[in-house]
């Protein structure tokens, strides 16, 4: 055995007769008295250790809750954001579910066969007031069929279709004309598109008497030719919001404003069974055309009359 080998043999032997001598001697007072002290001496070290310990393992116990109230923070602001979302749904379906109970509502009282149709386009200038359906011949809209909105206010007509589409020239586009009745004194008067400001309602009769507030409705002319409006009697336009009256004039000039909202329309009902305009005239039969005398000249084509604009 070498020298190194018996060292540590011996500090073992050595230690472990320290060891049984403390343990038979470990109940003695002197013995016991040391302990004390070296435990007294050695608590605050102990103290130190223990409340390192502790704020070690609070410090880590944060850091565990904090990450799982960040992933809590994170599913309920994401539920949050998907009910947002459906309340949003469910409130757009609402106020769609009204806009059409209010078109059918009107459709019950009408007269006339019509079609709900969406707006899916609309084009807007100075000068220009168009939307766009989405029905068209294949829904049996054709070219002049009236476009009412809610409460059955006058909208437009149909100035273009197609299979699956149509274009709407709004009341307020500047190349529209109707005939207005006001519904109190019963006057009648050209209604002109005027853009976004109000229509103008011209050439009433100034013996008659026009209040602010009175309402507009379609003045539906239908001449003994049989020549009718290009829109139904009856039909709400507007409200008078001011009067215009010169001294010595023999005409009055209203100002109406719209009653459908023409700017945020969303949803329509376009008449489909109303025949307005020239009636249709079917050709008789062909007879021989009469000589003139030659002393007598015929007749020019500006000597024709035009039909009253209805």
């Amino acid at each position: 055995m070498s020298r190194s080998a018996r060292r540590q043999v011996a500090a073992y032997i050595a230690l472990l007769a320290v060891t049984i001598l403390l343990l038979a001697f470990s109940s003695s007072g002197p013995l016991l008295e040391l302990r004390r002290g070296v435990g007294f001496a050695l608590s605050p070290i102990q103290d130190t250790l223990r409340q390192g310990t502790r704020t070690a393992t609070s410090i880590f116990s944060t850091i565990s809750d904090i990450e799982r109230l960040r992933q809590q923070n994170e599913e309920l602001t994401r539920r949050i954001q998907e009910v947002e979302a459906e309340n949003q749904r469910l409130q757009s379906l609402a106020i769609e579910n009204e806009q059409l109970a209010a078109l059918l509502e009107i459709r019950s009282s009408l007269a006339y066969s019509t079609v709900a149709t969406e707006v899916i386009n609309r084009l807007t200038t100075e000068q220009e007031r168009v939307i766009s359906l989405d029905q068209g011949t294949d829904s049996g809209i054709g070219l002049d069929d009236p476009v009412v909105a809610e409460g059955g206010a006058l909208v437009g007509r149909v100035t273009e279709v197609g299979p699956n589409f149509s274009r709407v020239l709004l009341v307020n586009d500047t190349r529209t004309n109707v005939a207005g009745l006001i519904e109190t004194s019963r006057a009648i008067g050209d209604i002109r598109g005027n853009g976004e400001r109000p229509l103008q309602m011209t050439n009433i009769p100034a013996t008659d008497v026009v209040n602010l507030g009175e309402s507009v409705v379609t003045a539906g002319i239908e001449l003994e030719t049989g020549v009718r409006s290009t829109y139904p009697k009856g039909l709400l336009i507007g409200t008078i919001v001011n009067i215009e009256r010169q001294p010595n004039q023999l005409f009055q000039t209203a100002l109406v404003a719209p009653v459908a909202a023409l700017d945020r329309l969303e949803y329509v009902l376009v008449i489909i069974d109303y025949e307005g305009g020239l009636p249709d005239v079917s050709p008789g039969p062909s007879a021989a055309p009469t000589a003139l005398p030659s002393s007598v000249p015929a007749p020019s084509p500006s000597a024709a009359a035009s039909p009253p604009a209805t």
